[in-house]
């Protein structure tokens, strides 16, 4: 009987261990950041990682310079997203996905641990920096999320960065929307031809790019902060939006728990309210931050096929990621300067 229980006490933490592909959690850290799940590995170029990885560096030293010099953790939230919005590498602002009608939607949300206040941009396409523009809603409207055209007048209104829809175009975006697009044509014609076609048999679409950016900060007033900006889904239907513009969905932040930003396939986020549930576990289980983030990601999320990852952060400092993705680009920096970059395990 012994024998039997030690075994199957291996088997467990065998099989808690090989569900687990996450960060090990990290002390003193003062803002994490993602890039979203990013890339297959089998896709990642020498070229591409070196472009994620200078862009993850250089958010993750424009967040610190705001702690540095005083700044709060929105100030470190919104320093380090502005800097991924402005990169075309990232599927934010100027890298942003193509709807299935050919433009660029955008998405962005931020959220103060302290107050538990946020703000929230959606379907926006002349904003050049979202995440800012969901600032300017928590801090300067009566609202939480603004959309579409009034998002756009308000932005404007506030003086932020105003672009014409064509600054966010890119070629390799452009092409991925163009291959889904013919794919979709060729599955159209081949139906058509042979009416009775099994669904079954048809060649899949290319797999849609889930990618988001986010960041999470703690400041010295150990008040902690959250924000997520996003292009959407490739090929998504216009007006759709996923979790990133949704507070308790892909942003969170509470300083009795933790901030949190996720990245993914959103309408799972939506749906198990993943950000939120995350800061319910340790609220009211009293789960640690890593126990919580792999129990919704690791286990809720993967149960139903809902890719995806977070980020989580305490006022403490301790900072860990969940995944059920193969990568995730992700970062993060010390109280002492130090900067870990990651994109699959390392």
């Amino acid at each position: 009987m012994v024998r039997w229980c030690l075994w199957m006490g291996m088997i467990m933490l065998t099989t808690a261990a090989s569900a687990t592909a996450g960060d090990e959690i990290t002390p003193h850290v003062v803002l994490g950041i993602h890039g979203g799940i990013g890339e297959d590995k089998k896709d990642m170029t020498p070229e591409l990682e070196v472009k994620v990885r200078a862009v993850l560096n250089a958010a993750l030293k424009a967040g610190k310079a705001k702690l540095d010099a005083g700044g709060s953790s929105l100030d470190a939230v919104e320093a380090a997203i502005r800097i991924m919005e402005d990169d075309p590498v990232l599927n934010a602002g100027k890298g942003a996905v193509f709807t299935h009608e050919g433009r660029n939607e955008l998405d962005a949300s931020i959220m103060d641990g302290k107050s538990k206040k946020a703000g929230a941009v959606a379907s926006v396409t002349i904003v050049k920096n979202p995440i800012s523009a969901a600032r300017a809603v928590m801090e300067k409207s009566k609202h939480v999320m603004l959309i579409g055209n009034g998002a756009e007048i308000f932005a404007t209104k506030q003086g932020l960065d105003i672009v014409d829809p064509s600054y966010f175009w890119t070629e390799h975006q452009w092409q991925a929307i163009q291959k889904i697009w013919q794919q979709e044509a060729e599955q159209k014609k081949k139906q058509k031809d042979q009416s009775a076609v099994d669904p079954q048999e048809l060649p899949p679409l290319a797999k849609p790019h889930y990618g988001t950016v986010g960041a999470v900060a703690v400041d010295a007033a150990g008040n902690l902060a959250a924000g997520t900006s996003t292009g959407g889904m490739t090929n998504k239907m216009h007006g759709r939006l996923g979790d990133s513009p949704i507070i308790g969905a892909g942003t969170y932040a509470d300083n009795d728990a933790a901030a949190i930003s996720c990245t993914g396939h959103g309408e799972f986020f939506i749906r198990y309210s993943v950000s939120h549930e995350i800061v319910a576990q340790m609220k009211y289980k009293k789960a640690s931050l890593q126990e919580a983030a792999e129990d919704v990601i690791n286990r809720q999320l993967k149960a139903v096929n809902g890719e995806g990852a977070a980020i989580v952060l305490d006022k403490s400092g301790q900072f860990t990621t969940s995944r059920n993705s193969e990568g995730l680009y992700r970062g993060w920096i010390t109280a002492d300067g130090k900067i870990q970059v990651r994109i699959y395990d390392q």
